[in-house]
């Protein structure tokens, strides 16, 4: 990628030198605010995807009469450039593909002259990813982190001629369309990876590791036949206490040190438990709420039930309300129950659970009454050992396509903020 010939300060610290024939402008100067009347069947448009704001889906308003409900809602049209007010700082920023309309926290903005306003919303998003505007919204507004037109107004921009600034989108469309394929195609590798994982746990919790052993039917339909020698039982069965909720803590009683909560926000999608947290004094809790070591920890209420915990950090820590405890009294058994938490037949249990509910909540008592099958300890060992070297393999396989992931946006990244500031010159690329 070669460079410009030629290059001036463009008078702005954070971006440097711009290309010479580049000219700076405040954005008052460019751009001003629209206000359309909603028409009748306009629908609602706010969702934002990479630039691009589009209708939010399943969130149709059906009628005039409805829409006139909607104070101070505007009409947009495809084209438009597009701010969010309370998220602008952080990249909301796009050019709107469809018609529509839109709450008054979006300002709509139209060029004053002839400019390509996707050339815009790239620069715009950059300057906002880097932290610029939110750096400028503070500085305006003393603790504010609301980046409005009143804002936008007051920023420069940069003014390659619309030729280049044709160009320049055409290049960064090409470009991060391939780029966003790679990564379509290893977030397909990951599903696929963890797909293999769970089928895998699935198979070895239900079927054991000899494929040639005798099998007899379990009794249960979303389990299905699993080895002749092993024992279908309960989770209250196995358990060395009684199921347990947690505390519910208010939010004003937490600390910076003490004894660690965990939460169900504090439980990572991988099962394990994030390093930053909250903390209570040991006054608000009862000896019988800490912790103990293979302690097994279910969500049991909303979008997260089912999740699961094992508990095998050292120190003290005690669990909040919405997560109830199980405990197995040793490695081996506690990792094998955790890893039947991680099977298809336990999702399959859930959703029955959940159906009959009609709500999303599994209680302490539906968990005790959970069936699943057990073997032998020594097979429990001989499974656990089986699992953790092969499913750590297959984690490995999943962080290093994550790793690439992550290459991959910022190369796409450092690509826009390069081609918007005029780093690079891509009159000729496409």
């Amino acid at each position: 990628m070669t460079h410009y010939p030629e290059y001036k300060e463009s008078g702005m610290e954070w971006i440097g030198e711009i290309p010479k024939h580049w000219k700076v402008k405040r954005a008052k100067f460019m751009f001003r605010q629209m206000q359309r009347p909603v028409r009748e069947h306009d629908e609602v448009i706010t969702a934002f995807r990479d630039g691009i704001v589009t209708l939010r889906k399943n969130r149709r308003t059906l009628g005039f009469t409805n829409s006139l409900k909607e104070i101070g809602y505007q009409g947009l049209r495809r084209g438009d450039l597009v701010i969010h007010a309370m998220d602008g700082h952080a990249g909301a920023i796009g050019v709107s593909d469809s018609d529509g309309k839109s709450s008054p926290v979006y300002s709509v903005c139209l060029p004053i002259s002839q400019e390509n306003v996707y050339y815009y919303a790239y620069l715009l998003r950059y300057m906002a990813l880097s932290g610029f505007i939110q750096s400028l919204t503070k500085g305006v507004r003393e603790r504010s982190t609301e980046f409005r037109f009143n804002e936008f107004q007051k920023l420069d921009l940069l003014i390659p001629s619309i030729s280049e600034q044709d160009k320049i989108v055409n290049f960064l469309d090409h470009k991060t369309e391939q780029i966003d394929e790679l990564i379509r195609i290893k977030e397909r590798r990951i599903e696929l990876l963890q797909e293999q994982r769970t089928a895998l746990i699935n198979q070895v919790v239900t079927k054991g590791l000899d494929p040639n052993v005798a099998m007899k039917p379990s009794g249960v339909e979303w389990i299905g036949k699993i080895p002749k020698h092993w024992t279908l039982t309960r989770l209250k069965y196995v358990s060395s206490i009684p199921v347990t909720y947690g505390l519910n803590i208010e939010a004003d009683r937490y600390t910076i040190e003490g004894i660690r909560l965990i939460r169900i926000t504090d439980i990572d999608e991988s099962g394990g438990l994030q390093q930053k947290g909250v903390y209570l004094s040991e006054n608000y809790i009862p000896q019988e709420q800490m912790l103990n070591s293979y302690d097994l920890l279910l969500s049991r209420s909303g979008a997260t039930v089912g999740k699961s915990y094992l508990h095998l950090e050292e120190g003290k820590y005690t669990s909040a309300g919405y997560l109830v405890r199980f405990n197995f009294g040793d490695y081996c058994t506690s990792k094998f129950i955790y890893y039947v938490t991680l099977s298809h037949f336990y999702r399959n249990w859930l959703e029955r659970q959940i159906i009959i509910s009609t709500i999303q909540n599994v209680n302490g008592e539906k968990y005790s009454n959970f069936q699943l099958p057990i073997p032998l300890h020594r097979e429990r060992k001989q499974i656990v050992n089986f699992l953790d070297h092969k499913t750590e393999q297959i984690d490995d396989l999943i962080t290093a396509e994550q790793q690439k992931i992550e290459l991959l946006k910022e190369y796409r990244q450092s690509l826009i903020s390069e081609a918007v500031t005029g780093k690079i010159d891509v009159r000729n690329e496409v």
